[in-house]
C-alpha cells in the first residue's frame, strides 16, 4: 500500500468515524427530530449545516472543473447558485418557517386546500431531488475509485452505506450535526490546497487575490498567461464568452430560482427556533458558502494551467518535441487513467501526447471535468496529506447533500403520502418507522441511478435546479404572495412547468427519442433558440406562472379562510402590538 493510500484511509476513515459517532449521539427519537431536528438548531450552526447541505459534489468537485474548461461562461454557476440564496432569504424562508410545517408539500397542500396539490408537489420534489442526488452519487464514486483505488461501483456502495447509517438513524437531527462536521472538513479540504497552489503559481497565499495576480517571477498576469496558452493550443480564450447571452441569462435565472425552490434547502429553515432565525440562517449560510464560492474561480483557472503545463512542457503547441512522453507519464496521470476518467490516444504514433483544441488531432480524448479538483493537488505535487484531505472533503460534500436530499424524499413519502393521505391515524412511532423505511428505499434508488449517471456532477445537478425552478418555486411564490391563487391554478401550473421542462430535457438529452436529426442534437445548434436543457427551467417557470395565473383568473377564488391564511403568513409576528392592535 502506498503512502498516499495510507494517508487517505486514515483521513477518510477518521471522518467516517466522526460522522457515525455524531449520528449515534444525535439519534432521532420523535418525528419532530426526524423531520426538522426538533426546531432547536442555532441559526449559526444551521447556516453551517445549510452550507454543507448546499455545497454538494457539484460545488466541491465539479464546479471548479466546469470553470476550468468553460472559463467565463461558467460564472453563471457562481451567480445563479449564490443569488438563489438571496431570493430564498428574502422571499421564502421566513414565511415558510412562520407557517411551521414539516415539509414543502405539506405547506402546498394546506395553502391550496387540496390533497391533489400535495401529491403533485411530492412528485415534483421526488423528480428534482432524485435528479440532484445522482450527481452526489457520481461524486462519491469518483472520489472513492481514485483515492482508495477501488472500482467506482464499490465506492458508491460504501457511500450509500455511510449515508444509510447516519441518515436513517439520526434523521434531520443526526444529519444536521453531521453536516456541521462535514462543512468543517470540506471547507478546510478545499481551501488548503488552493492556498498551496496559489503560492506556487503567483506567490500570493490568498487564492482569490492570486487569480488576479502576476505569475511568480514574471510580470504576466495569471489570466493573461492562461488566455495566451489556450489560444496557442487552439482553444478559445479562457476569459472570452463562448455561449449565447440569452442562454447564460436563462441558465443563471434557472439556477437562482431553482436554488430557492429546492426542498432539501428550504427544509433547513424549518429547523430553527424562531422566524427571525430563518433569515439569519440564510445570511450565515451565504457567509459560509462564499468562502468556497470565491475560491472556486481560482481553483478552476489554476487547475487548467497546471494540467496544460504538465502535458505541454512549455505550454506551446507548435513545439511538439516538448509534449509529454507516453513512456514517461507522471504518477498522477497513470493513477487517474486507471479510473477511466482520463484517456489519451497516440493518433500520430510519435510517442507523445498532443493536447490541442482541434478535435481531430487532440490526443487527450477524455478529461472528465469531475477530476480537476481532486487531481489538482497531485498535479501540483502537493504533500500526500493534502491530497488525502481533498479526497475526504469531496466525499464529505457529496455525502452531506445526498443525506439532505434523501431526507427530503423520505419525509415527502412518509409524512405527506403515508401520514397525510394513506393512513392519517398512524402513531408517531409508526410514522418514524415509515420515514426510515422510505429513506432506505430512496438510498437504494439513488444508488442505482448513480451507477448510470447521464453526465458529470454539475451538469446533472443543473438539470435538477431546472426541475425545481419550473415546478416548486412558482407554487411557493404564488402561495405566499398571490391571495387569489387557487388549487386548480397551482396544480396545473406545477404540472405544466414540470412537464415542459422534463420533455425538453428528455428530448435534447436523447432519453426519449432517438436523435436522428441535427434538430434534436444536444448542441447549441440543435437547441430551440440556443436554450440548453439546463437553462430551460427558467422558461418552464414562466410557463408555470402563466398557466397558473390564467386558470385561477377564470376559476373560483380560494375560500376566505385560505385568503386570511396568506395574509397571516405575510404579516410579521408581533405587527401592530405597539399600537395596541
Amino acid at each position: 500500500m502506498t503512502n498516499l493510500q495510507l494517508w487517505t484511509y486514515a483521513v477518510v476513515g477518521a471522518t467516517f468515524c466522526l460522522y457515525i459517532f455524531i449520528a449515534i449521539k444525535a439519534r432521532a427519537t420523535t418525528t419532530g427530530e426526524f423531520y426538522v431536528a426538533g426546531k432547536g438548531v442555532h441559526p449559526i450552526l444551521n447556516g453551517m449545516a445549510t452550507g454543507a447541505d448546499w455545497m454538494s459534489a457539484a460545488s466541491f468537485i465539479s464546479m471548479a472543473g466546469l470553470i476550468a474548461f468553460s472559463g467565463y461562461d461558467a460564472s453563471v454557476y457562481l451567480m445563479g447558485w449564490t443569488g438563489g440564496y438571496c431570493l430564498l432569504a428574502m422571499l421564502l424562508a421566513p414565511y415558510l418557517r412562520k407557517y411551521g410545517k414539516f415539509t414543502v408539500p405539506e405547506f402546498i397542500g394546506d395553502r391550496f386546500y387540496s390533497q391533489t396539490a400535495r401529491v403533485v408537489a411530492v412528485i415534483c420534489l421526488i423528480v428534482a431531488s432524485l435528479t440532484y442526488v445522482i450527481g452526489q452519487m457520481k461524486g462519491i464514486g469518483v472520489a472513492f475509485s481514485r483515492f482508495l483505488e477501488i472500482p467506482f461501483e464499490t465506492g458508491l456502495f460504501i457511500g450509500m452505506g455511510i449515508v444509510f447509517i447516519y441518515a436513517v438513524l439520526g434523521g434531520m437531527k443526526g444529519v444536521t450535526y453531521t453536516q456541521i462536521a462535514q462543512y468543517c472538513v470540506l471547507i478546510f479540504a478545499y481551501t488548503v490546497p488552493a492556498v498551496f497552489i496559489s503560492l506556487q503559481l503567483t506567490g500570493n497565499p490568498i487564492p482569490q487575490l492570486g487569480l488576479g495576480s502576476t505569475m511568480s517571477g514574471s510580470d504576466v498576469y495569471l489570466l493573461d498567461k492562461l488566455d495566451l496558452v489556450l489560444k496557442d493550443l487552439g482553444f478559445a480564450a479562457y476569459t472570452s464568452q463562448k455561449g449565447s447571452t440569452l442562454n447564460m441569462f436563462l441558465l443563471t435565472m434557472s439556477l437562482m430560482i431553482g436554488t430557492a425552490g429546492l426542498p432539501h434547502v428550504i427544509t433547513r429553515f424549518f429547523t430553527v427556533p424562531k422566524v427571525r432565525d430563518a433569515r439569519s440562517s440564510a445570511g450565515w449560510a451565504l457567509v459560509f458558502i462564499a468562502i468556497l464560492y470565491t475560491t472556486a474561480p481560482a481553483v478552476g483557472a489554476m487547475a487548467r494551467l497546471n494540467l496544460i503545463n504538465t502535458i505541454q512542457a512549455d505550454s506551446i503547441a507548435p513545439d511538439t518535441t516538448q509534449n509529454l512522453k507516453i513512456d514517461n507519464l507522471p504518477s498522477w496521470f497513470t493513477n487517474w487513467e486507471k479510473t477511466g476518467l482520463l484517456k489519451f490516444e497516440d493518433k500520430n504514433g510519435d510517442g507523445r501526447i498532443q493536447y490541442v483544441g482541434d478535435a481531430a488531432t487532440n490526443e487527450m480524448t477524455k478529461v472528465d471535468r469531475d477530476i480537476m479538483v481532486l487531481a489538482n493537488p497531485e498535479i501540483a505535487k502537493l504533500p500526500n496529506w493534502v491530497i488525502a484531505l481533498v479526497a475526504a472533503g469531496g466525499i464529505a460534500a457529496a455525502l452531506s447533500t445526498a443525506a439532505g436530499l434523501l431526507l427530503a424524499i423520505s419525509s415527502a413519502i412518509s409524512h405527506d403520502i403515508v401520514k397525510g393521505i394513506v393512513a392519517k391515524d398512524i402513531s408517531d412511532k409508526t410514522e418514524l418507522m415509515a420515514g426510515r423505511i422510505a429513506m432506505a428505499g430512496a438510498i437504494v434508488v439513488a444508488g442505482y441511478l448513480g451507477l448510470n449517471p447521464p453526465g458529470f456532477a454539475a451538469q446533472v445537478v443543473a438539470l435538477a435546479f431546472g426541475l425545481a425552478a419550473s415546478s416548486i418555486f412558482p407554487a411557493l411564490m404564488m402561495g405566499i404572495f398571490v391571495k387569489r391563487m387557487n388549487n386548480a391554478g397551482a396544480v396545473f401550473g406545477m404540472l405544466s412547468g414540470l412537464g415542459s421542462t422534463l420533455l425538453y430535457i428528455f428530448v435534447y438529452k436523447g432519453w426519449f427519442f432517438v436523435q436522428s436529426t441535427a434538430m434534436l442534437a444536444d448542441t447549441p445548434e440543435g437547441w430551440i433558440m440556443g436554450i440548453s436543457p439546463g437553462a430551460f427551467g427558467a422558461v418552464g417557470a414562466v410557463i408555470n406562472f402563466a398557466v397558473a395565473l390564467t386558470i385561477c383568473s377564470v376559476t373560483k377564488a380560494p375560500p376566505e379562510h385560505i385568503q386570511h391564511l396568506v395574509e397571516d403568513i405575510r404579516v410579521p409576528m408581533g405587527a401592530g402590538s405597539a399600537v395596541g392592535h
